[in-house]
This record gives C-alpha cells, structure tokens and sequence, in this order.
C-alpha cells in the first residue's frame, strides 16, 4: 500500500482505536469509582462517557455538594453541553437521591480520584474528536482523485450502505484496500474473519469461527453488520433467518457481514449506490 493517503487513513484509524482503548479505559475507572460512592449519578449517564456529566461532577464531586445544586446552575451545565432529553429538575431530583453510608474518607477520596480522571477524559474526548475530522478529510481527498462525472468513487459507494460510517470505511479502505481495489469478495470474507473454517477428521467435520484474520477488520465488519441489523429491514430480516436457524448471535452476526461483504463487491463492479429496493445485488463478471 503506498498511496500517501492511505497510508495517512491507516495511521489515523490506528490511533483512532489507541485513543478509543484509553478513553474506554478511563470511563471504566470513572464509573468504578462513582459506584463507590455516587451510584446514583449513574442513572443520569451509565457510561460516564458525556463531557456534560463531567461539567456536572466537577461542580458537585460528592453527594453533599450535589444536593446543594439549584436547577438554575444544573440549566446551565445543560444548555452549555445542548442536553435536551433530560430537564433541570429531572437532574436535580436524581442528585437528591440517597447516598451510601461509607466510612470516613472513602467519599473525599473517590472524589479527588473523579476530579483527576476528568482533564483525562476531556483531552481523550478532543483527541478523539480532532482525528475524526481528519479522517474525514481524508476519505474526502480520496473520494475525490477516484470519483468522476461517469461513476460514484469507491468510499461514496461503501459509505452508502446501511450501517457504513466513517471508522468502518476509513478500516476498510486502510486494511483491506487491496482486496477492494480487486473486489475480491473471498478475499475480504477470509481477511475479515467472516469466512468459516471447516475442520475434519474422517468422517467428522467441524465448522467453526476463523481467528487468522486481521483483527481491525474483524472488529470493523462486526460493528457494521449490528448497525446494518438495527437499522436497514433487510438486514433485520437475514439476521433473524439465521437466529431462527439455530445460528448463535455471532454467527448470525458474520453470515450478514458475509451478505453484506458480497452487495459490496457486487456494488464496486457495478459502481452503483446502495438501492434498498432491489432484491438481490446484480454482480458483473
């Protein structure tokens, strides 16, 4: 591979997971430690991941604090952070709730704990933020150099299908954009994990899930086929064909990404956008 931007796309999507892995990693030691001492925070935020909730706690880091807040000061926070699906005076009511009974000091320090992880947490959040629009200029670039009046480019026809966004296109194209370029379908179901391996053993054989695959990709093409799942009928209606089967979640999970690999190598050679109304994707010799 040594296209400049793909290369730039590979680094940027890698950093990406990098920076995903400590942002995930610091919200686990959030939510740890508000489980300590400030449980029912977490009805407002489960993940602890909103920078709105980090407003929130440095305000009012422990129990006491909290319910000293007013609605006004909490509106604020709201306002600030666009928050609409909760009001002030839901806020304030939870804040109230009741707190644990704990031994001196474990409540002073799970807070001063919270009000470390916090700049942790805002600088990941940003981090993260900035290498996303750099992605996205990227894929613009490269949609551009490969797009012409005649035919779409190859990112606008993955990103048109269902469950397709930035990260699993900008993983597909830095991982695998050889097999794109070639598209290559049985190439893509093995380097995604997607493809089985069967095992066997005289008159025995054995299907079973492949782990020599690329790792990214895997990741990529499962996230891609749970959207895909929630949000488009079709898929909906393949994935439950499979669960009624007798397939597991996951294996129902990559027969879709197989479907869904096969429309987009049918979609490459034909260079047509993704159309929920045709019944089965027309593929080109």
């Amino acid at each position: 591979m040594n296209d400049p931007l793909l290369i730039r796309l590979r680094e940027l999507s890698r950093l990406d997971d990098e920076l995903n892995f400590s942002f995930q990693r610091h919200c686990c030691q959030l939510r740890q430690q508000l489980h300590r001492y400030f449980h029912h925070l977490l009805q407002l935020s489960p993940t602890a991941d909103e920078p709105w909730l980090w407003s929130l706690l440095e305000l009012a880091p422990t129990p006491a604090k909290a319910a000293k807040l007013t609605p006004g000061r909490v509106s604020k926070v709201l306002r600030h952070h666009h928050i609409r699906r909760l009001d002030a005076e839901q806020v304030v009511g939870v804040l109230r709730g009741p707190a644990f009974s704990l031994a001196d000091g474990t409540i002073e320090a799970a807070s001063e704990h919270v009000l470390v992880l916090i700049p942790h947490l805002r600088l990941l959040y940003h981090q993260r933020l900035s290498v996303a629009h750099r992605i996205d200029r990227v894929l613009d670039e490269l949609s551009a150099l490969s797009e012409d009046a005649s035919h779409p480019s190859d990112v606008k026809l993955l990103l048109s299908l269902p469950g397709v966004g930035r990260l699993v296109t900008a993983t597909l194209f830095a991982e695998a954009s050889q097999f794109l370029i070639e598209r290559d379908y049985h190439g893509l179901r093995a380097y995604t994990g997607v493809a089985p391996v069967t095992r066997q053993s005289g008159k025995r054989a054995a299907v079973l899930m492949r782990y020599g695959c690329n790792s990214r990709l895997r990741n990529a093409v499962y996230h891609w086929s749970r959207v895909s799942m929630q949000r488009d009928p079709r898929s909906r209606e393949h994935y439950h064909r499979l669960r009624n089967k007798g397939h597991s979640h996951g294996r129902a999970l990559r027969g879709l990404a197989d479907r869904l690999l096969a429309l987009l190598c049918a979609m490459l050679k034909s260079q047509k956008l993704y159309d929920p109304t045709l019944r089965q994707p027309i593929v080109h010799a």
